[in-house]
């Protein structure tokens, strides 16, 4: 329930400030420019959130198998080291996303010159 709802939750963020975001005309090129500029540090804060607790509950995990089961600790070590691999790629998509965001947009042409 709760993955479903937070799908829900990020994909209608993503709608609305998308849409705000690219609305703008080029008489509002600084208005977008700054809408763009709060859109991408939400996302990313947002994105370095959920990677950061993954990455938390992840090493709860880890850490509980490793107590549990000792003998186990060098394939769990293995796993967790992928999986973090894993979380933290995603935050660095986030963080691609965000610059073309904010320097790929056609009215940062038009500020920057």
């Amino acid at each position: 329930m709760r993955k479903a709802f937070m799908t829900i939750f990020a994909t209608a963020a993503l709608l609305a400030l998308a849409s705000v975001a690219f609305a703008a005309d080029t008489a509002g090129a600084m208005g977008a420019i700054g809408t763009i500029s709060w859109a991408t540090a939400i996302g990313m804060g947002l994105a370095a959130a959920g990677c950061g607790l993954g990455q938390g509950l992840g090493l709860k995990a880890a850490c509980e198998g490793t107590a549990r089961n000792p003998e186990a600790g060098g394939k769990i070590t293995v796993t967790l080291i992928l999986g973090m691999a894993f979380i933290e790629s995603l935050a660095i998509y986030a963080l691609v996303v965000c610059l073309i965001l904010l320097f790929a947009h056609p009215f940062a042409k038009i500020i920057t010159g």
